[in-house]
């Protein structure tokens, strides 16, 4: 039988988003205040996907 809930994949979804922007905005924020936001708005999109798939890969080891 299959205990799991069926809305595993809509929350891994929603992690992956929220990390991804909550990252750009901190690169948006701190790119503001250097005087770069669109490159590290960038940035932050990387990090953000790659942060969010950690988050994933941790919460959901077996998805």
């Amino acid at each position: 039988m299959n205990d799991r809930p069926p809305t595993r994949g809509a929350v891994a979804g929603s992690i992956l988003i929220a990390a991804v922007l909550f990252c750009a905005g901190v690169g948006l924020g701190l790119g503001a205040l250097v005087g770069a936001p669109i490159p590290l708005l960038i940035v932050g999109l990387g990090v953000g996907f790659a942060a969010g798939i950690a988050l994933v890969r941790a919460h959901f080891g077996d998805l």
